[in-house]
């Protein structure tokens, strides 16, 4: 009976064991991950798989221009400076109609300003820095589609500025303007950036002012390389190679010569306004500067009057072909009286001869 009872003992022990010892059963909280499943986290791109960024569009001419080759405005004025002019043109009484810069482009005189410049006149003098005043016979070439005209002064050697003929200049190249010594302020030389390129013209990043227009924009070396056209938020430059290109048409033998002469002739004329009567006219003399030079000179200055008698401008029509007659003419002239109570103008010749 004992025996009985102890092989029930041992039977309901060893029932009771794997019952006890079991594996428990594996508990979930809403919300979790069950713990076979990992759990899910933000997908991590490595730096080979990001996108790139790539610069948007190409360099700005402001960053090309730190890679170009500094401008030295204090050498290329000095150089460029004495061929650059004041272009002063006059219509059929006499009147200026407009002041504007150009530069000589050879000795024997020729010049290039804008096309604009030249438009209604008949005539025009070429004024230097230094004070010379030399005529202007005519046109030689011009294009209105360019803006440009080619003029012959009566010169008989210039100071010019050499033209690039191979003009490369990329976005960002560093030029420079350099204007006329009579603009003052306006006429230095100021660094300028290309920042437009195209076939025939040019664009330029730079602070130019209205007076600029007709100046030659130069390379660091001091060869042209354009002409100032017109000035805004960015100036406009027309190249050199079209500078070039009416000088191409010039024939050997051809005359320069004003298209407004003919014009004029062949419009009637209104009733001419009288003359003033000149009460005090002392001649110029002779300037000592080329005294016993045995040098002599012709030309014409147009005196302007107000109701007082005295004059208000003396414009040199026709230069004598010396700056230093010119000058005496122009100081003499400027003393000059007319009777009171008319206003006018009047043409006077004026002849230096040596003895």
């Amino acid at each position: 009976m004992n025996l009985r009872l102890l092989l029930v003992y041992l039977l309901g022990l060893a029932l009771f064991v794997p019952v006890g010892c079991g594996p428990k059963p594996k508990s979930q909280i809403a919300g979790e991950p069950r713990a076979e499943q990992s759990p899910l986290s933000p997908a991590i791109t490595s730096p080979a798989s990001q996108p790139s960024l790539s610069p948007s569009g190409s360099e700005s001419p402001m960053a090309k221009a730190e890679q170009s080759p500094a401008v030295d405005l204090s050498k290329l004025e000095n150089s460029v400076r004495p061929s650059v002019i004041w272009v002063s043109v006059f219509d059929s009484s006499g009147k200026s109609l407009r002041t504007q810069t150009g530069f000589f482009i050879s000795a024997d005189g020729k010049l290039v300003t804008t096309a604009r410049a030249t438009e209604k006149g008949i005539n025009a003098v070429a004024k230097t820095a230094d004070g010379g005043i030399y005529n202007v016979s005519g046109i030689l070439s011009v294009s209105t589609a360019l803006d440009l005209a080619i003029l012959q002064a009566d010169v008989k050697r210039a100071p010019f500025l050499a033209l690039n003929p191979n003009v490369n200049l990329p976005i960002g190249t560093r030029v420079a303007v350099v204007g006329s010594g009579l603009a003052g302020s306006d006429g230095a030389a100021r660094e300028a950036i290309i920042s437009t390129e195209e076939s025939d013209r040019l664009e330029i990043a730079a602070a130019v002012s209205p007076n600029s227009i007709g100046s030659p924009v130069v390379d660091t070396d001091g060869k042209g390389v354009g002409i100032i056209v017109s000035v805004g938020e960015k100036a406009v430059v027309r190249l050199s190679s079209s500078i070039q290109e009416l000088l191409s048409k010039i024939e050997a033998n051809a005359v320069a010569k004003w298209p407004g002469i003919a014009e004029a002739r062949a419009t009637p004329k209104a009733t001419p306004t009288a003359k003033p009567r000149l009460v005090y006219a002392p001649a110029p003399s002779f300037p000592p500067e080329v005294s016993g030079s045995r040098v002599s000179g012709s030309g014409q200055f147009r005196l302007t009057f107000d109701g007082k008698g005295n004059v208000t401008n003396v414009q040199a029509v026709q230069s004598t072909g010396n700056k230093f007659f010119d000058q005496a003419a122009i100081n003499t002239l400027r003393q000059w009286k007319s009777a009171p109570g008319r206003e006018g103008a009047v043409t006077v010749p004026v002849t230096f001869q040596s003895r």
